[in-house]
């Protein structure tokens, strides 16, 4: 059996730098050291910082009611609001938001701060969609998921200026269709495609991979929306495409009478990860 490992599997850029700067406040010996929220959508990530006596601030909670210390935001960002609340508890602040998120919520800012309306591409739901908004200056936006919604997408304002940011794990795809039907509608646009590099030629990649295979596994967080997005373009080129967290997901009856086998996995899935799952198909 042949195995094809995507190169762009495993930690992106972003992630790294996260889990590089909780590691570097572990070092320091600084107590007590919390994340907003977890750091990355990666269980086992989250459970190995526990150990090391990092804890998660409950994201619903008041940063008041916890003892003093250093928190770290996570990479998915936050809204200016909970940055304000955690510093105002005396709380010392680690930014680990991506760069990338970073200078989406600076563009939603200053386009909204001069009365542009705002459209965010990706998931309401999704905890970097929610930073972003936290950004926004009023309430002159919307957050627009599928081509479905875009269509039924109507602004009132049609002189109005519209930026059309998107989620940095979004479908490139999907994007470009929505952008597409949202141009139709003759408002006075500027689309931004705000999909990180690292996701659009993971996307790619994977693609490319799962159209070669026999069995195709997707390994990372059931959380992680980059992961979701790589299983459903995977499940697309490849019919045996399998989503894991780890090796031990792996039931070795899934490879049965497959010539080769493709492995990618999300952002925030770590190296270690996806070698126990390259060693437990080679058994």
């Amino acid at each position: 059996m042949r195995i094809i490992v995507a190169k762009s599997a495993g930690f992106c850029f972003g992630v790294k730098r996260a889990v590089s700067l909780v590691e570097e406040q572990i070092e320091k010996g600084t107590r007590p050291i919390y994340t907003y929220g977890p750091i990355i959508h990666n269980e086992s990530v989250v459970n190995d910082l526990a150990a090391k006596g990092v804890a998660v601030m409950g994201e619903d909670d008041d940063p008041g009611t916890y003892e003093r210390g250093t928190v770290i935001l996570r990479s998915h960002g936050v809204s200016e609001k909970i940055q304000s609340s955690i510093e105002a508890a005396g709380h010392r602040l680690v930014d680990a938001t991506c760069p990338f998120v970073k200078k989406i919520h600076n563009l939603a800012m200053e386009a909204s701060g001069k009365g542009d309306y705002i459209i965010i591409i990706g998931d309401p739901d999704h905890p970097e969609i929610q930073g972003i908004i936290g950004w926004i200056r009023g309430k002159d936006y919307s957050v627009i998921r599928s081509a479905a919604e875009a269509e039924q997408f109507n602004l009132e304002e049609k002189d109005k200026k519209v930026l059309v940011l998107s989620q940095t794990t979004f479908n490139y795809k999907k994007f470009q269709d929505i952008v597409e039907i949202l141009n139709k509608k003759g408002y006075d646009i500027s689309a931004l495609n705000t999909i990180c590099n690292a996701t659009e030629d993971r996307q790619k990649e994977a693609a490319r991979i799962a159209g070669e295979v026999d069995v195709c596994l997707v390994i990372g967080g059931r959380n992680s929306s980059n992961t979701r997005k790589l299983y459903e373009i995977c499940s697309q080129r490849c019919g045996r495409t399998h989503f894991i967290e780890t090796a031990d997901d792996l039931d070795p009856d899934i490879l049965s009478s497959a010539d080769v086998v493709g492995i990618t996995a999300g952002a925030s899935t770590p190296a270690i990860i996806i070698q126990e799952v390259i060693g437990r198909c080679q058994k």
